[in-house]
């Protein structure tokens, strides 16, 4: 096993030697093509800062992008085939391990807390007073996983709520409609909830309850056969890190961009994104906290055990790149 990947490390190692040796500015013939499947959130800057910097071309490639809501469907596209790189959360991932499907998690790029926003005809002011409320959330992302965390939180179960399962950009127009009484997701939907109804919202203080992780995965058959393509696009993301630490307002203006958001909107709520290309025990650990939540409520295919996460983490195309950003010490 050992030989074994050690060999797969140093093929990695061979094919990304060049990226290092390419030219300031490959020509378009000499740029090498993948599609990426992303969630259009501050949650994908680095993605968002390397397409608008030109860091993807300079890094020799060219990257074409189909943008999404949610990880998941980020997710399943690449596995149906529609792109060959998925921006996506640890809840996606998990489902796919446990439904056996061969994915490759070749690095974890940022992490955020999940929010709730809540009517505030609905009374809501802590916890508790979610009981009997009408909770929206989407079924197979990290706001389902922080859905169950809060009402454990709350001395509550998922009976003592009418939980409503909502895409995230339903999930506004249901509160506006009343509908519902809270949502639980990521930004900029409950920054554009407050935008848009004022007073009418109010957020719940759910700070550190539950940071969602968000990571770049591909298929295994990808990976091996275009391993220089994704050690590319992990090195323009380490270049795209840099740059946006180093200007952060410029970097807020991008992605407020490229997401639609108001800048003084996406700039209060900045401090919320922790940006860094890795592969750490914090992502291993998370993935096993969220594959143990799926096997005690059942939300898995029948028959789903643990996983093995040593098969789905794959540190050699982050290792080719930048040997320390892997910092896995515990056994996947």
């Amino acid at each position: 096993m050992r030989s074994t990947t050690a060999l797969r490390f140093a093929a990695f190692v061979l094919s990304a030697s060049f990226l290092f040796a390419t030219p300031e500015c490959a020509t378009a013939e000499e740029l090498l093509k993948a599609r990426l499947a992303q969630n259009l959130g501050p949650i994908s800057g680095l993605a968002i800062v390397a397409n608008a910097k030109g860091i993807f071309a300079k890094q020799g490639l060219d990257i074409s992008i189909s943008n999404f809501t949610s990880g998941k469907q980020c997710l399943d596209t690449v596995l149906g085939g529609g792109a060959d790189i998925a921006t996506t959360a640890e809840a996606p991932v998990t489902a796919a391990a446990m439904a056996q499907q061969p994915i490759a998690f070749v690095a974890g790029m940022e992490y955020s807390d999940l929010k709730t926003m809540t009517a505030a005809s609905a009374g809501i002011k802590t916890k508790a007073d979610l009981r009997g409320k009408r909770i929206a959330f989407t079924a197979g992302t990290g706001s389902e996983v922080y859905t169950s965390v809060l009402l454990k939180a709350a001395g509550l179960t998922s009976k003592d709520v009418t939980l409503v399962n909502l895409r995230p950009q339903e999930m506004l127009p249901a509160m506006a409609a009343g509908s519902i009484d809270a949502f639980d997701t990521w930004e900029p939907h409950v920054a554009n909830a407050k935008k848009a109804l004022g007073e009418g919202a109010t957020p719940l203080e759910t700070k550190g309850l539950y940071s969602e992780t968000f990571n770049i995965v591909v298929t295994q058959s990808y990976l091996a056969a275009n391993p220089a393509i994704v050690s590319k696009f992990l090195a323009s993301l380490i270049e795209a890190e840099g740059w946006l630490k180093a200007h952060p307002d410029e970097a807020i203006d991008v992605i407020a961009a490229a997401t639609g958001m108001k800048r003084d909107e996406l700039a209060a709520i900045w401090p919320d994104y922790v940006y860094r290309v890795r592969l750490d025990d914090k992502l291993l650990a998370t993935l096993k906290t969220h594959a143990t939540w799926r096997l005690e409520t059942g939300n898995h295919p029948p028959g789903a055990t643990m996983p093995d996460f040593s098969k789905v983490l794959v540190t050699a195309p982050l290792k080719a790149v930048d040997p320390a950003r892997v910092t896995l010490e515990a056994r996947p």
